[in-house]
This record gives C-alpha cells, structure tokens and sequence, in this order.
C-alpha cells in the first residue's frame, strides 16, 4: 500500500483536448508516490482548482474506507384526516 495521499501537482491553462472545442481549458495533474493522474476541465482557474480538490479529497477519502453517504432521517408522515360522510 501506498503511504502517501493524493495531492495536487498543478493545474495549468492549456489547449482544448482532441476533438473538442471552446476556450478555457485547464489540464491538471494529481499525483500519489509515483501514480499520476492527469486530467482536462474546461472553466476558469478557479472553478477548476475546486473541482480537482474535490476530486482530490474523495480520493483520498476513498484509500481510508471514509464513504460519502447521505444520512436519511425517516419522519413519520401525517395519516390522512378521514372525512365526515
């Protein structure tokens, strides 16, 4: 196992990736011990750099078992009021 987390290595203005088209685009590069991840997204920088913080930090949730799970609370639904005939 790899004892290092996820990290952000850059995220850099670039040319749209083959076959697609706009202006905008960002590559970005995420790296753990000798694993890299590179990666495109179009939008400004800093919508971007949220975007693959996000990504690092399910990353990095995922190699500690921590899951993102929605908490449902059950609430106790109103019996329907029965009319008069």
């Amino acid at each position: 196992m790899i004892d290092n987390d996820y990290e952000i290595v850059s995220v850099e203005p670039t040319d749209p990736p083959a076959d697609t088209a706009g202006t905008g685009w960002h590559c970005y590069i995420i790296q753990q011990g000798s694993n890299t991840i590179r990666g495109y997204q179009r939008g400004n920088i800093q919508f971007v750099t949220e975007a693959v913080e996000e990504i690092v930090a399910r990353l990095n949730a995922r190699r500690y078992g921590k899951s993102e799970r929605v908490h449902l609370i059950m609430t106790p639904q109103d019996k329907k009021k029965k009319r008069p005939r």
